[in-house]
């Protein structure tokens, strides 16, 4: 069963969909999709939360964003969140990432390989990101 989430601007996302989140990129991950119990407490049908935003390069864990309901994501989505992102918008927020301190060259080589950006991840790509192109 795949589930989905009406983003509080409209637009509905899947567990493999990608979206900005706080100026991130966030994956949603629903309880029922894992097994009932993990290192970091229970998960399935005994979690406390109806769905979480994964950060795609330190999800899976302490960082995931659990909410209760749409609602209390609404509350918290902020000009920051625009939802999901044209590949040619995922490539400017690499390049803008890539003078930002808060980020190292691993996390958004990492992030630029998962990303759907214009021309893939080939040869060329990486040079340009190398770049700062």
């Amino acid at each position: 069963m795949t589930h989905e989430l009406e983003l509080p601007n409209g637009e509905v996302v899947t567990p493999e969909d990608v979206f900005c989140y706080e100026n991130y990129p966030y994956r949603v991950r629903f309880p029922d999709d894992e097994a009932s119990e993990s290192a970091d407490g229970p998960t399935g049908a005994d979690a406390d939360y109806a769905f979480a935003l994964s950060p795609l390069y330190w999800g899976g864990g302490e960082m995931d964003v659990p909410f209760r309901d749409r609602e209390a994501l609404a509350d918290q989505w902020g000009p920051e969140s625009r939802g999901t992102l044209a590949p040619e918008e995922w490539a400017a927020w690499l390049r803008e990432a890539r003078h930002d301190d808060r980020f190292g060259d691993d996390e958004l080589d990492a992030l630029a390989r998962q990303l759907p950006t214009p021309g893939g991840d080939g040869p060329v790509a990486r040079l340009r990101r190398a770049l700062g192109f």
